[in-house]
């Protein structure tokens, strides 16, 4: 009962001061709050901050990657624009004329609004200059070459060779710059002589426009692009004999700033106030380089952001090849305040401290009052303390924190957890008194092998902060990728007691990335490698097999008839039946082979030689098996075969592109030979592809250069002999290879869309000689005109036919439209409506090479036709073959119950015509009585009345 009094004598018997000291005095439980409420605080705001950041970075990298995946395309487009002018100039035989170099770049000018214009420049010697200078002033008086003096047009002092602008467009307005030598511009010189020397585009370093007063004025820069021209059939393996051959060059001059502005523009992506485009002719930001300018410059990132978050990135930046030239574009963005990126993660800060100071704050009034106690009830007023201090720290920033956190002990190895926080039971279903007293390696489960386990318990081992992110486990066994921060705390002696575990999950992150990884190198819709990883894959197997010196083969395969699936069942099936297509090849091939498809219905195998025996067909054979058998797509049941070429490493080419290019020329040989089989490249194939190429450069100018022309074969009635008909043959009289059969070249002229325009010649042609034969007296001669199967999917080949009749006069009647078998197959319905249409123009429909398809006579009688022509093959043998006669036979019975008229083709004896007569055949054609024919020598046998 002494106790108060004693206490509080002792008290007021202290020396003056003692008691303010004591108040100065700061308790190690004060200490340890404001430590592990800073702390806590401190993690949990970092941690909101990277979140923030990791957003809006993610953000910014998606808009950046577009803009310049974009750029780039562009970039190559705008290259591939003078590839087509400069070829205009590299197929041609003959100099290409002012008009049509004017036809050809006129019209890209009007599509492409950012191309300035396009040149060619005539590489002229001095003993030539007079001799051109003549011949250009026979269009353009007063031409001479010219070069840029005391900021003038003025002719050329300097010795030559000169580089001369012969052709500009557009012209109107610039026909002063004809005769200008380009090589008198030193930077054009520069850019013209790297690509003389490489054969290769090169662009010019930006540069402001001198050669049109027009022109100066306009804001920006304008740069060029060009491509050297070389004589023909010359060597070019050497700088020097380039040089040797050169001819001249083709230049696309650009405005600068407008080509990049539409390219964005075009696409709508200039509407985005906070993201900033800077593009430079250059490798590294130079303002004096700049090509083009949205927004603000690329901004310097402040000290304090950079503290607050190193890896935060407000620009992106790429540098790419510009025709020879490097290029930097930088996309950017404006670096906002931290209210407005981050005030999440500022409200976590303040509100952290707040609850701290005021922790502390409490526990050093507590602690005073304490003092005024007796010992035993001071003890007790600390342990009380001490449980308030915690409940305030649990119950601020950590019970509200939306991510996990939780405090084990220091005592290795459990370190056993002591707290958790209410967002830890939510996000892993653990409820606090199932962990509490648990190991902390609990969300571990079996996967205890993680590198990231390992660095993060010698972390704590060392007593030391931690970072890692390893793979957890919830309480009903599901997987999220768990980013822990882990941070030790002390006591008042400098010891760890506790370690506080900050964890964030960061699932939706790591799934996002690897489906960014995913799309970047599979195909989506059958999961397998696309291009990109392709030619990686390849890459990858040719290092392998040059250390073992070891072959690698690569096989492109490609689906016969894969078009008529989509056409008649649709493309949902088309997508099932490559799936399952790609999931046959895969079950074929070696676990370690690659299977890629490269878009459509084009598939390739990657086979390395792992093994010292040699490579076999035995792969490519299952594979060829495997396809043959039908695919079972829900109730439908389809049968497609596959054509495969196949290039092999060292021996067909010792890079990707190059086998790659090898396999698909060998896959085009295959399907050549009637597909369902597999080909090897041979260098015999590349003399093919090149004769090819040269066919198809010169078949595209066939018609402009009217090398076309018509035969015709006379179509004979067997009752009275008369001409009743001609069939019109398409041929091609090339002013070096001669006359070229429509085998060699009609096959071509589909492949490149070419049948349509050559196909309307024909069509118009053949109506208009129709028409002139009637004019001259000869009767309503029947013209017959095959169509291919290009041609008559067009929606408007009725109307095409119809302008064809207007045109030429013909009556309709005279009229005959050849189709194939397999032509009015590939879409039964869509074949009925058309032959509908041109029916109703009064034409007639013929079946052609009847009984070589796969036509079905319920389909034939609801076509609306009007003539079977019974196919050579069958004709060839009917005089020693009962097979063949039999079944001519019955062709001609079934057509004439159907009420058509049957006309035999490749009549060429007098057999066969006895046995056509015998059996009621309406009408022959053939070499028994004439072979295809000029138009001329037809009107002559008309005129002749010439008669079986």
């Amino acid at each position: 009962m002494q106790t108060e009094p004693r206490a509080a004598a002792a008290v007021h018997d202290a020396p003056p001061g003692s008691a303010a000291r004591a108040r100065r005095t700061v308790p190690a439980s004060v200490l340890t709050a404001l430590v592990l409420g800073s702390l806590v605080t401190a993690l949990l705001s970092v941690q909101t901050y990277r979140l923030e950041t990791e957003k809006s970075n993610s953000q910014f990298a998606r808009r950046a990657e577009l803009r310049i995946r974009l750029f780039e395309h562009s970039v190559r487009r705008a290259v591939e624009q003078l590839q087509n002018v400069n070829r205009l100039f590299a197929t041609s035989r003959v100099p290409i004329s002012e008009a049509q170099f004017h036809e050809v770049a006129g019209p890209l000018l009007v599509q492409q609004s950012f191309i300035r214009s396009f040149v060619f420049h005539r590489y002229v010697m001095p003993a030539e200059r007079a001799r051109f200078e003549a011949a250009m002033r026979d269009a353009h008086p007063g031409f001479t070459i010219s070069e840029v003096r005391d900021g003038k047009l003025q002719p050329t002092s300097t010795p030559g060779p000169w580089l001369v602008v012969q052709y500009y467009e557009p012209l109107p307005g610039n026909e002063s710059v004809l005769g200008y030598d380009a090589w008198s511009n030193p930077q054009l010189r520069q850019a013209t002589e790297s690509a003389i020397d490489s054969g290769q585009p090169r662009a010019s370093a930006p540069r402001q426009s001198v050669l049109s007063s027009r022109q100066r004025g306009v804001e920006g820069k304008v740069f060029a692009v060009l491509m050297p021209l070389y004589r023909r059939g010359e060597a070019l393996d050497t700088a020097a004999a380039r040089r040797q051959a050169l001819i001249g060059e083709s230049m696309a001059g650009f405005h600068a700033n407008t080509f990049a502005r539409q390219v964005f523009d075009h696409a709508g992506l200039l509407n985005t106030p906070d993201t900033h485009i800077n593009i430079y002719a250059a490798a590294a930001p130079d303002e004096a380089a700049l090509v083009m300018r949205y927004g603000a410059a690329p901004p310097r990132a402040p000290a304090l952001a950079g503290l607050l978050s190193p890896a935060a990135t407000v620009s992106t930046a790429k540098t790419f090849d510009f025709a020879g030239t490097p290029w930097l574009i930088v996309v950017s963005r404006e670096r906002h305040g931290l209210l407005a990126d981050h005030g999440s993660a500022l409200i976590v800060l303040g509100a952290g401290f707040a609850l701290t100071l005021l922790s502390a704050a409490y526990l050093r009034v507590a602690a005073a009052r304490a003092r005024l106690i007796e010992a035993t009830v001071k003890m007790r007023t600390a342990q009380l303390q001490l449980t308030s201090s915690e409940l305030q720290l649990r119950n601020s920033a950590i019970e509200a924190s939306a991510n996990a956190i939780f405090i084990t002990s220091a005592h290795a190895p459990a370190y056993c957890v002591e707290y958790v926080n209410p967002a830890f039971t939510r996000i892993t279903g653990y409820a606090a008194q199932e962990i509490i007293g648990q190991p902390f390696g609990l969300l571990d489960g079996a996967d205890v092998h993680q590198p990231g386990l390992a660095q993060l318990r010698q972390a704590m081992a060392a007593r030391r902060q931690a970072h890692t992110t390893v793979r957890s486990y919830c309480k009903d066994g599901s997987m999220y990728w768990n980013d822990i921060n882990v941070a030790p705390v002390r006591d008042d002696d400098g010891q760890v007691r506790h370690f506080v575990h900050v964890n964030y999950d960061v699932t939706e992150t790591r799934r996002y990335q690897e489906q960014l990884e995913i799309r970047a190198n599979f195909d989506p819709l059958t999961g397998l490698a696309n291009r990109n990883l392709l030619q990686d894959r390849v890459q990858q197997a040719i290092c392998y097999a040059s250390r073992l010196q070891r072959e690698v083969w690569v096989a492109f395969i490609d689906l016969d008839r894969f078009k008529f699936v989509n056409d008649s069942a649709g493309h949902r099936y088309g997508d099932a039946l490559l799936k399952m297509v790609g999931e046959r090849i895969d079950a074929v091939v070696r676990a370690a082979d690659t299977v890629g498809r490269l878009g459509g219905d084009e598939f390739v195998v990657v086979l390395p030689q792992y093994e010292v025996n040699p490579m076999t067909v035995a792969v490519i054979e299952q594979v060829l098996a495997r396809m043959a058998a039908p695919f079972q797509i829900e109730e439908k049941e389809f049968f497609v075969s596959c054509s495969i070429g196949i290039s092999v490493f060292p021996h067909d080419g010792k890079g990707s592109e190059t086998l790659l290019m090898h396999a698909d020329r060998a896959m085009y040989r295959a399907k050549e030979m009637g597909g369902n089989n597999y080909q090897f490249f041979s260098a015999e194939l590349n003399t093919r592809s090149a004769a090819q190429l040269r066919i198809e450069g010169a078949l595209r100018h066939a018609l402009a250069r009217q090398e076309l022309l018509l035969h015709y074969q006379p179509q004979v009635d067997l009752a009275s002999g008369a001409i009743v008909g001609a069939e019109a043959l398409l041929r091609w009289q090339h002013p070096e290879l001669g006359m070229v059969m429509p085998g060699d070249f009609i096959g071509l002229a589909e492949q490149t869309g070419l049948i349509v325009p050559i196909g309307a010649w024909v069509l118009r042609s053949a109506c208009r000689q129709g028409a002139a034969w009637e004019r001259a007296g000869m009767g309503k001669l029947r013209v017959a005109v095959n169509l291919s199967s290009i041609q008559f999917s067009q929606h408007d080949i009725a109307q095409t036919v119809a302008e064809a009749l207007a045109e030429s006069g013909l009556d309709p009647r005279c009229l005959e439209i050849e189709l194939t078998e397999g032509i009015v197959m590939q879409n039964v319905e869509r074949t009925i409506s058309t032959l509908h249409q041109l029916k109703g123009l009064g034409v007639q429909i013929s079946l052609d090479d009847f009984g070589t398809g796969y036509s079905s006579l319920a389909y034939l009688k609801r076509f609306p036709i009007d003539v079977i022509k019974i196919d050579q093959s069958f004709v060839r043998d009917i005089a020693n073959d009962p097979d063949d006669a039999l079944i001519v036979i019955s062709i001609i019975t079934l057509a004439h119950k159907l009420r058509l008229k049957v006309i035999a083709e490749g009549v060429e004896t007098a057999a066969q015509l006895a046995f056509l007569r015998d059996n009621d055949c309406d009408e022959i054609q053939g070499y028994y009585f004439s072979k295809p024919l000029p138009a001329p020598a037809i009107g002559a046998m008309l005129a002749q009345g010439k008669r079986l």
